[in-house]
């Protein structure tokens, strides 16, 4: 048996699910513009729990969306996994935020490419590109979008493009076929499955070492003091 609590916090989208062998059994998100997650994340857990019927010790692994992503969020949602982890002893599995995007695209055809597009700042996203099974044919990359992006996945195929960075690419490509999912975001409801799946092959990270995935340092920016 797989009971796995699946935490997403790299968007907008405060997301909690604990599933058993990849079925839902209770699910709580949230999607601010204001990034509820310090507030709401372990409220939800404890609800899910709660909803499941089960106890936190029934738990058997943490899920946690790994990124790219808003590197406060990001930071938020691993340090839960990584304190629920340590206290009940189980292991921890990190999901490709961008994958798990991109496994919301279903009933796609045979040569579609799927493209998950995170915002950034200004003209900039993460972005990957999966087939239509799911399999990474592009590594992930943090872009500026412009008339030449994704030119090499342009033309007689469908390509979609999913998450909060389509809408800069709505108003920059003009070429081939392509459908806009600006409505999709991260979510814990696409980690169920691909959580069991690496929980079944024990693909668990190093508590104590792992990292979310920033693609980018994260700079902090200061408001400058005038000197009197």
């Amino acid at each position: 048996m797989g009971l796995i609590l699946n935490l997403e916090t790299s968007s907008t989208n405060c997301s909690v699910c604990v599933a058993k062998d990849g079925i839902i059994l209770a699910i709580r998100e949230l999607n601010s513009a204001n990034y509820s997650h310090a507030e709401k994340l372990h409220v939800f857990i404890e609800e899910v729990i709660e909803e499941a019927t089960i106890k936190m010790d029934d738990i058997e692994a943490i899920a946690v969306s790994k990124g790219p992503g808003s590197y406060t969020g990001l930071r938020i949602g691993v340090s839960a996994a990584k304190g629920l982890c340590y206290a009940l002893g189980i292991p921890l599995i990190s999901i490709s935020t961008l994958k798990s995007m991109a496994s919301q695209i279903v009933d796609i055809e045979n040569n579609a490419v799927v493209v998950p597009v995170l915002d950034a700042r200004r003209m900039e996203v993460y972005s990957a590109v999966f087939d239509h099974q799911m399999n990474q044919v592009r590594d992930t990359k943090a872009e500026i979008i412009d008339e030449h992006s994704f030119q090499g996945f342009l033309g007689d195929a469908t390509v979609h493009f999913v998450g909060s960075g389509a809408e800069k690419i709505r108003g920059v490509l003009n070429t081939g076929t392509v459908i806009f999912h600006t409505h999709i975001v991260p979510s814990s409801k696409e980690m169920a499955l691909l959580s069991f799946d690496k929980f079944k092959e024990q693909k668990f990270e190093d508590v104590a070492y792992f990292e979310p995935y920033y693609l980018k340092d994260f700079v902090l920016q200061t408001k400058k003091v005038s000197k009197t």
